[in-house]
């Protein structure tokens, strides 16, 4: 990515007005409460084992349930899982995702309470990252196929009480584009508002916002400048936090919590996911905690800020438990390290904990703020019904191989939806190319196709191996 412009952070504690949308029963934005979501990851024409993924979501507090809906079979079967829900009492909002298909699209808005497209792949091809001239007049022309194919589904929607996530992905940004706005968050933004003008001059109000990338800094500065677009021509839809690929464990709580966190404690998000390399379930108690601790850290970033002293922010503070220290330091001090107000961080405790684990934290959280690069960076996604292979195990068996390998960063992704877009910055990359097929790339250059899975870690491995020193 192009070099970041600062984006001014908004004043922290105040919550930005926005318009609201109505999602079935529940409404996000306005004085609502920030809702909690997840997404399942079980192949969405598995009818039982999406129902039961998806209780075990809303049983942990899950206030939407997304799923995959790649074809019309899948968007066809929400039906029936809405169905089976709603008959066992489970009222919850449904959200099928869509990409590259926008018929799809328009089935899955008759069967669900809303529906997310994806501006990079809705209209336009999957990018290939090359670049595209166009005039003016041409460029006219591919933004009216869009509003040719976005109007009907916008008339579906209405007649079906259908509200709809516009979502974006510094992963799956177009060609178009990339090739106008360069790989920019004013690309980004503008992939945004292409589609959010039709939205308004249609009057389609039920519409929130995402723009997510796995990088922290692009993910804040971005999120940050769409606000100021949006303000400046007039709109104030809500908006969807999260910092996609992630990654599990400690590492993906830390990265998601200082990224979230950071808008957070600037009155930014309505709603919000955590998204983790885990069972699904998992990330609910997560949001929790980001959620309920937005006064807090607010409070403690002022204090952070008054703290910095020869580029070190000093962060004192306690917790009753340790992931939720971790994730109420990497909340606190997150928009002050994106911002660069300090590229050093010293955190005490008020109750006894081990100084190795503090310095541990404080690491982790400057490479999760990308300054400070002192373990093997993972950018792995959650998992979903495309995902063909198992992620969990795959990730465990890449990361026992390659962990001592300060800064080096590696995609382990589920499909190709953000797969070589988010690795852009990584220097090798895992991803799902068929059922049991496996692509490796080397940054954004596939250097091996179709690998049978039974194959691909010890390829990749090799692949790792000619290039860098393990041992």
């Amino acid at each position: 990515m192009s070099p970041i412009s600062p984006i001014s952070p908004i004043s922290p504690i105040h919550r930005r007005p926005t318009t609201v949308a109505h999602v079935g029963q529940i409404t996000i934005g306005g004085d609502n409460p920030i809702r909690i979501q997840s997404m399942a990851t079980k192949d969405t024409n598995d009818t039982e084992g999406c129902v039961a993924q998806a209780k075990r979501i809303i049983d942990a507090g899950g206030e939407l349930v997304r799923f995959t809906t790649q074809g019309t079979r899948e968007a066809e079967n929400m039906k029936n899982i809405s169905a089976r829900l709603k008959a066992d009492g489970y009222m919850t909002p449904l959200v099928a995702d869509v990409h590259f298909t926008a018929h799809v699209a328009d089935v899955a808005a008759q069967y669900c309470e809303k529906v997310r497209i994806n501006p990079g792949n809705y209209v336009d091809p999957g990018r290939t990252f090359k670049h595209l001239e166009y005039t003016d007049e041409e460029y006219a022309e591919e933004l009216k196929k869009i509003e040719a194919k976005l109007v009907p589904f916008l008339n579906i929607c209405k007649e079906h009480h259908t509200a709809v996530r516009i979502g974006v992905n510094h992963g799956s940004l177009s060609d178009r584009i990339m090739s106008r706005y360069g790989d920019t968050p004013a690309g980004i933004v503008e992939s945004c508002m292409e589609f959010l003008r039709i939205f308004k001059r249609e009057h389609f109000d039920d519409v929130v916002i995402s723009i997510k990338a796995s990088n922290t800094v692009v993910m804040v500065t971005t999120v940050r400048l769409l606000v100021q677009t949006m303000d400046q021509e007039d709109m104030h839809y809500p908006l969807h936090l999260g910092v996609t690929e992630a990654g599990e464990g400690e590492d993906g709580r830390i990265k998601s919590a200082l990224g979230i966190g950071a808008l957070l404690t600037e009155g930014i998000g309505d709603t919000i996911r955590v998204s983790l390399s885990e069972e699904p379930e998992c990330e609910i108690p997560v949001a929790r905690k980001l959620v309920d601790m937005i006064p807090e850290c607010a409070q403690l970033r002022a204090e952070a800020e008054a703290s910095i002293k020869d580029d070190t922010i000093t962060l004192t503070m306690d917790a009753p438990d340790w992931e939720t220290f971790q994730l109420k330091a990497a909340m606190a001090v997150g928009a002050l390290l994106i911002d660069r107000k300090a590229t050093k961080l010293v955190i005490k405790s008020m109750s006894p904990v081990g100084s190795k684990n503090l310095v541990e934290l404080a690491d982790a959280i400057l490479q999760a703020a990308r300054i400070k690069f002192t373990k093997t960076e993972y950018i792995s996604c959650p998992g979903c019904g495309r995902t063909l292979y198992n992620l969990q195990d795959t990730i465990a068996r890449i990361k026992a191989a390659t962990s001592h390998l300060v800064g080096l960063k590696i995609g382990i992704m589920g499909c190709i939806v953000n797969g070589p877009g988010e690795m852009a910055d990584a220097d090798y990359g895992y991803v799902g190319a068929g059922r049991g097929k496996i692509s490796l790339y080397k940054q954004k250059v596939c250097v091996a196709k179709n690998i049978p899975e039974d194959e691909a870690v010890d390829r990749l491995l090799q692949l790792i191996a000619e290039n860098e020193s393990i041992k």
